[in-house]
């Protein structure tokens, strides 16, 4: 063997190595990003979720708005993305415990009686306002002292929270979807599913609750979302049996 036909050899055999330790890490490297967002979500591979649904106020047993059937979409892009599967249930017909499976719940109290025993155990210190009259404080939000108040097609809130209750290292989280409406709910599992990465590396795999805001959805539909604030403490914190809040949020 000459040198020309040598040193062929060696680039060849350097090549294969290089493109056979480049394809290793890059598998590593997707590997760990697959099992970061696996315990995020709480969805090792082939894993079991539920995917708890609303109803649309006026509709069928099982019907449901537009945008929350976009947020269940979304969802179930996630859950797919983590090798896991997903069942859908209705709101009323959930009645199980949680932290066995994860769970992802969309929709108000209103509209949502999963949700509404989701808030009493989980998140004390929020309030919905669920009169069916209207008037200014319809729909609101009151968190700790502060109120948020719904304007429509403007300026609207939701919550996005991930939840456990802490009694076992392999507990499922849950995750809430609370919206003051529909288009609200999808705007939130998009923002997860943008930035669940950040989420991840600031909060771990712990309880948190961070209150949106969708702005301008007449003209923008779901996609301009703002982050208010964390409200994990303030939601957890129980409220007083009467207590009127002491800042109200509206736009003017």
């Amino acid at each position: 063997m000459n040198d020309d036909v040598r040193n062929i050899v060696l680039g060849v055999l350097a090549a294969g190595i290089s493109a056979a330790l480049g394809w290793l890490a890059r598998t590593y490297l997707w590997k760990r990003k697959l099992r970061r967002k696996q315990a995020f979500f709480g969805l090792p591979d082939n894993s079991e979720s539920l995917l708890v649904v609303n109803r649309q106020a006026g509709g069928g047993e099982m019907s449901v708005k537009r945008h929350d059937v976009f947020a269940l979409l979304e969802l179930s892009a996630l859950i797919k993305d983590c090798n896991a599967h997903a069942q859908i249930v209705g709101h009323d017909t959930a009645q199980q415990g949680f932290g066995e499976r994860t769970e992802f719940c969309v929709g108000g109290p209103y509209s949502n009686f999963r949700m509404a025993a989701h808030l009493e155990s989980l998140l004390p210190g929020v309030r919905v306002n669920v009169d069916t009259e209207p008037g200014p404080d319809r729909g609101s939000f009151q968190i700790g002292d502060d109120r948020y108040r719904l304007d429509r097609g403007k300026d609207e809130y939701v919550l996005l929270a991930r939840l456990t209750a802490g009694q076992r290292r392999d507990e499922r989280p849950v995750f809430l979807f609370c919206g003051q409406r529909a288009i609200t709910n999808q705007a939130a599992t998009r923002y997860l599913a943008r930035n669940h990465e950040r989420l991840a590396r600031k909060h771990g795999n712990h309880t948190f609750v961070l209150l949106l805001k969708v702005v301008n959805s007449q003209a923008y539909g779901p996609d301009v979302v703002e982050l208010v604030a964390d409200v994990t403490r303030a939601a957890q914190a129980p409220l007083p049996a009467a207590t009127a809040p002491r800042t109200s949020h509206r736009a003017t």
